[in-house]
């Protein structure tokens, strides 16, 4: 896999919604791959933010805006983030991808973008996109405990559908990240494992 003519590691991206335990595992698997160089980096979309500011200045932002907003912060994450894995000898794991964008879309009804899915095929392909599995009310309950932050359980019903519409889903690597986040943890592992054993490339999103 090359960036403008560059070597890039190892490569996975994870994918999932809120309150799948991406971000969680994505952190505590480097503590199972000792010896192993792991660079950890997300790919925001400045969602939560941009909302929270809307509400403190008392505007209310059309889904379309917000949706523009969310993808340059995101566009601009990714790039720069393909840029730093070119730059890391060893395994690169992706907290959320342009693939995000894409199913939040679905989940709103906004049309599907080409010009985000040319970009996921210019792009280096991930040796494994990997789908956190859970359903969107135990991933709410999660999200309520946690304390940190608000979802609407339909939000995140619609937004687990969006993923699954994706053209991308039958080649995501699966997790079931209904049991606890040492679960999680372990089944990256596992395919972090048989990914950097293999190091064939996943083919190019369609």
């Amino acid at each position: 896999m090359t960036l403008r003519g560059k070597p890039v590691p190892a490569l996975i991206v994870l994918l999932g919604i809120d309150g799948a335990g991406k971000s969680t595992a994505a952190r505590e698997v480097e503590e199972l791959l000792p010896g192993t160089p792991v660079l950890v980096l997300g790919n925001y979309s400045g969602r939560k933010t941009i909302s929270a500011l809307a509400q403190r200045f008392g505007v209310s932002l059309p889904v379309h805006v917000a949706d523009v907003l969310e993808t340059t912060v995101r566009v601009f994450n990714v790039l720069l983030n393909h840029l730093r894995a070119a730059r890391f000898d060893g395994v690169v794991i992706m907290d959320r991808h342009l693939y995000c964008q894409l199913a939040l879309r679905k989940a709103r009804g906004i049309r599907r973008s080409r010009a985000l899915s040319a970009l996921l095929r210019l792009l280096p392909p991930a040796q494994a996109v990997v789908y956190f599995d859970v359903t969107a009310e135990q991933a709410h309950g999660r999200i309520m405990l946690r304390g940190e932050d608000q979802e609407d359980l339909e939000d995140l019903q619609k937004f687990r559908l969006g993923y699954s519409a994706l053209a991308w889903y039958p080649g995501f690597t699966r997790i079931d990240a209904g049991g606890t986040t040492a679960d999680s943890t372990l089944q990256l592992k596992q395919i972090i494992a048989g990914m950097t054993a293999s190091a064939v490339p996943l083919a190019r999103g369609r």
